[in-house]
């Protein structure tokens, strides 16, 4: 909480959290802490309830749970195509106008 932020706007904050969803993978120890790292590991899905991480489901691996965590990316093409370059290799370029 900053010191200018109201105690409503950031109640209201942190209730936007609910619900969220993570993976946490189960390896021994400490383990890796990044999501990258063991991507063969399986994966605890968790779900944030506003107070703790509760268990929410379970995958075998960071695609899996890649798949659980943001069903739709991917999914929808990019709705409007890319700009055209002008010449030469830069990688100032920029987008030609009119083109």
């Amino acid at each position: 909480m900053d010191d200018d932020e109201s105690l409503s706007a950031w109640a209201e904050r942190l209730d936007r959290k609910i619900g969220r969803l993570r993976a946490v993978p189960l390896v021994a120890g400490d383990g890796p802490r990044g999501t990258h790292l063991a991507p063969d590991a399986p994966r605890v899905i968790q779900l944030w309830n506003g107070h703790e991480w509760e268990p929410h489901g379970f995958a075998a691996d960071l695609a899996e749970a890649r798949r659980v965590l943001h069903p739709d990316s991917g999914a929808v093409p990019s709705p409007e195509p890319a700009p055209k370059l002008g010449p030469g290799t830069g990688r100032h370029r920029k987008p030609q106008a009119g083109r």
